[in-house]
């Protein structure tokens, strides 16, 4: 009977803390529908935001999404197997303690630095590439820090097999150690892009914000964005303006939720992968 009361109360009380973490993200999400219904509707894809629709936004969100995946993927993924299987001791300590720093740095002095090294020391004025260097500064210390810890799990035995029957040590990284650690890499990937395409500081200050649709240009060029319209748009005094800003959030989250399904699709199909090839 005592055994009984315990387990019951222990899944009363985990019960409790699922519903205290689902409470606020129902809440925030039927919130933002609620603000935005009057102007829900394929308007909000077409216009831009000159013409009361988001179409601007949502195409340099996206933008912003595969600039930053550009360059945090490869830099990330790639330190993090530096610091993982190559670096000593000494040398790993000073690298962990610099990306460490980085990620507690405010997300808006990094958009201060980028304004005052990118657009006005080096001349880029307001434009793509310094907004997307800003965001990757942010955020790549995650991806550093989930592939550094995805290898770090992946069991010795598949090296020391490896190494046992003759491979190189970058083979073996190739083919025993990388491939159980992809999911997990992946996952980092989508929560870095994740908090990027959700900041606005380092954006104000290096990116500003244009009407127009984005143009690839690196260099000079304004781009619209969601953070913006959710940002501004709720300071200005009309109703419909406040209502696009709730749908700006809405279409986010939205973004966000594909953006995880997405990640979790590709990180089940390269399990599958990598379960054939160690098989």
């Amino acid at each position: 009977m005592i055994r009984h009361l315990r387990d019951l109360g222990f899944w009363t009380l985990c019960l409790i803390a699922l519903a205290l973490v689902i409470f606020p993200s129902v809440s925030i999400v039927i919130s933002l529908v609620q603000q935005a219904w009057p102007v829900l509707g394929w308007h909000l894809f077409t216009a831009g935001t000159p013409d009361d629709g988001l179409q601007n936004a949502i195409l340099g969100t996206l933008v912003l999404c595969g600039g930053i995946l550009v360059v945090t993927a490869p830099v990330g993924i790639a330190g993090g197997i530096y610091l993982a299987e190559f670096s000593h001791l000494r040398q790993g300590s000073w690298i962990r303690l610099g990306y460490e720093t980085l990620a507690g740095i405010p997300s808006i002095v990094v958009g201060f630095v980028g304004y005052v090294v990118l657009d006005i020391e080096l001349h880029w004025g307001f434009s793509l590439l310094a907004g997307i260097l800003a965001l990757s500064a942010i955020v790549l210390p995650y991806v550093v820090k989930t592939t550094e810890v995805a290898l770090l799990q992946v069991p010795s035995t598949l090296r020391d097999g490896a190494i046992a029957l003759g491979l190189s040590r970058l083979t073996t990284l190739r083919r025993a150690v990388l491939p159980p650690a992809i999911p997990a890499i992946i996952s980092g990937l989508v929560v870095a892009v994740a908090i990027g395409v959700g900041e606005t500081a380092p954006l104000l200050y290096t990116i500003g914000f244009s009407d127009q649709n984005p143009s690839l240009q690196p260099f000079q060029h304004s781009m619209g964005y969601l953070t913006y319209v959710v940002f501004y748009w709720i300071s200005l005094p009309s109703k419909t303006d406040h209502e696009l800003g709730g749908a700006a959030g809405l279409i986010l989250i939205g973004m966000l939720l594909v953006l995880i399904a997405l990640g979790r699709l590709v990180s089940r199909w390269t399990s599958r992968y990598s379960a054939s090839m160690l098989s």
